[in-house]
């Protein structure tokens, strides 16, 4: 698993409750392994938005942000975020309208017992990790 750069990002990791934190820590270990083979993409900045595990193509800016959390007022679930004026989430919809379960047009809702389509998933962050550069 790769480390945490920031401190802050790391405690908001060690606030989840540890099932949680299981799967968010799958998310973001998938978001940094699909970086690091996609061409173009290069290094992944780990920081937070709104409090939340955020991750960028500072570098080489081929991408759009992703976030992802778990909320006290949805104790089963978790979710993955995208930019809402992104035509991703309509995307992900129509490529696997019954993978996921999507709210609204910014994000992926999983629940905790989900079995969770990694190909599907992988398609996913990859398209969020390329967004800018595959719109040029």
């Amino acid at each position: 698993m790769k480390p945490f750069e920031s401190t802050a990002v790391a405690q908001v990791f060690d606030a989840y409750p540890p099932k949680m934190r299981r799967k968010l820590l799958v998310l973001r270990q998938l978001i940094f392994d699909i970086a690091a083979v996609t061409d173009g993409v290069g290094e992944i900045e780990e920081t937070l938005k709104w409090g939340e595990p955020a991750y960028l193509t500072s570098a080489s800016k081929s991408g759009s942000t992703i976030r992802m959390n778990w909320k006290k007022t949805h104790p089963t679930q978790y979710a993955l975020y995208f930019h809402c004026q992104t035509n991703l989430v309509e995307t992900f919809r129509t490529a696997f309208p019954d993978d996921f379960k999507f709210v609204g047009n910014r994000s992926i809702v999983f629940e905790e017992n989900d079995a969770v389509s990694l190909d599907a998933l992988e398609f996913c962050i990859t398209a969020a990790l390329t967004y800018h550069r595959n719109k040029k």
